[in-house]
């Protein structure tokens, strides 16, 4: 989203960071396609239970999976005896790929100026070589909500899986429209706004969104009629047509909103304007989970290692947060809301299962609904016939540390399970003599 010379510059910034110590050391492998057949796991299908069977990689997808034996004369047999094979796990929301280094505004590209620009694609901004990637991969996430933010409508965010040379290959064919709902609370510990002041800010920005809404009503009036008359209309305006989606329905509009009352606002609103939501942040969910029940609204909630909003809340509010919404009966999907800590999804929703989650729906939070609400759970969030061969061979459970993550497939592809830290750490291990 930032000008060519912005990138340049980054790209020498980055490259200046990460001279690798030594060229040898530091060579990448190759990810290899190819047929392969995994046998003898202790498959977590998540839709399906887990059992010990066979799965059968090809063409990208998963070809066959199933507790008898399966044949294929031309597949790589990967022995997988007292391992554990998991669908790959889904982040619901990061910067990842967006981001660079945080302390280099030029490396940042998640953030435009203007509070309507909703045709803004976070998919062009992708960086596929950031370094966070593979950091990230290696702990069996394989697929990103890349999202853009800083405005009230910030722009369209992406599903991409974490393999490929260019966005476009990455993208998973989902993008979503993404609009944070005015905050009635301080924006931080520097907001010195008095409270008439906070108040005033938030119902000017409510009005914006409702005076932007009927415009956008106004637009796919014209724009249906037109198609009811077979007549092509002409339009130079990229906003309206990004929301158009939303407002025929077709997709959810994705509300960030976090606090208490504002959650309260936002259903109401979504209410009255009778639209299709997804709710994100709602680190105050637990507050309303009934309200959101009712709505039957699903969200997208995260990070869960995080610290407590108010002084007097409990000081695993955020750790039980996702756990209250889901006993509650909502749908819940989480995320990192980061960029290079996303590689702790796992351990995100590993307290959240400690939590009052539990253990399968936290799985579930990571991989298939995600899916569902993304509405690519024909190709993604499970282990099953036909999907997407996204999936990690590992040594146990992915939410304890000990764990190891031994074999990675996006799209098919074997992926190497190397990354700037495994590669540093490599190098020193095995480190030749210095200059004299």
């Amino acid at each position: 989203m930032n000008t060519t010379n912005n990138f340049l510059i980054a790209a020498f910034l980055i490259t200046v960071v990460h001279i690798p110590a030594s060229t040898n050391a530091q060579q990448v492998q190759k990810a290899e396609n190819g047929v392969y057949l995994l046998t003898n796991a202790t498959l977590h299908t998540i839709t399906h239970g887990t059992y010990v069977g066979h799965i059968l990689l090809r063409d990208g997808k998963i070809a066959d999976i199933s507790k008898n034996s399966i044949t294929e004369a031309s597949a790589k047999v990967i022995d997988c005896t007292n391992k554990h094979i998991y669908p790959g796990m889904i982040d619901s929301g990061s910067k990842l790929g967006l981001v660079e280094i945080d302390a280099v505004s030029v490396t940042n590209d998640f953030s435009e100026l203007g509070d309507f620009i909703p045709h803004m694609k976070a998919l062009t901004a992708v960086n596929p070589n950031a370094v966070a990637i593979p950091v990230t991969r290696v702990n069996g996430v394989t697929t990103v909500f890349v999202k853009p933010e800083g405005s009230i409508f910030s722009g369209t965010g992406a599903m991409i899986d974490l393999f490929g040379y260019t966005p476009e290959q990455m993208s998973c064919g989902s993008e979503r429209l993404v609009m944070r709902f005015p905050s009635t609370g301080r924006r931080g510990r520097f907001d010195r706004r008095s409270e008439d002041d906070i108040k005033k800010d938030a119902e000017k920005s409510l009005k914006n969104i409702n005076e932007i809404w009927e415009s956008a009503l106004s637009y796919a009036r014209i724009d249906s009629a037109a198609k009811a008359e077979n007549q092509k209309w002409i339009t130079n305006n990229p906003q309206m047509e990004a929301l158009k989606p939303v407002v025929y329905g077709t997709q959810p509009l994705f509300i960030e909103v976090n606090a208490k009352a504002d959650i309260e606002s936002a259903l109401q609103w979504i209410s009255e304007k009778k639209i299709k939501a997804v709710l994100m942040g709602v680190a105050e969910g637990w507050r309303v989970a009934d309200k959101i029940v009712k709505a039957k609204i699903p969200v997208i909630t995260g990070p869960v290692l995080s610290t407590p909003r108010r002084d007097n809340d409990r000081f695993d509010a955020p750790y039980s947060n996702a756990g209250k919404m889901a006993k509650a009966g909502i749908k819940v999907a989480l995320r990192t809301d980061g960029a290079e800590n996303t590689r702790n999804l796992p351990f995100n929703a590993a307290f959240a299962a400690t939590y009052g989650m539990g253990k399968d729906e936290a799985l579930k939070a990571i991989t298939i609904y995600p899916a569902e609400i993304f509405g690519i759970a024909d190709k993604y969030g499970s282990l099953d016939k036909g999907k997407t061969a996204n999936l990690f061979v590992a040594t146990g459970d992915p939410f304890e540390m000990k764990t190891k993550i031994e074999k990675l497939f996006i799209r098919g592809w074997d992926i190497p399970l190397e990354s700037r830290q495994t590669l540093l750490n490599d190098e020193f291990l095995n480190r030749t003599p210095g200059i004299k």
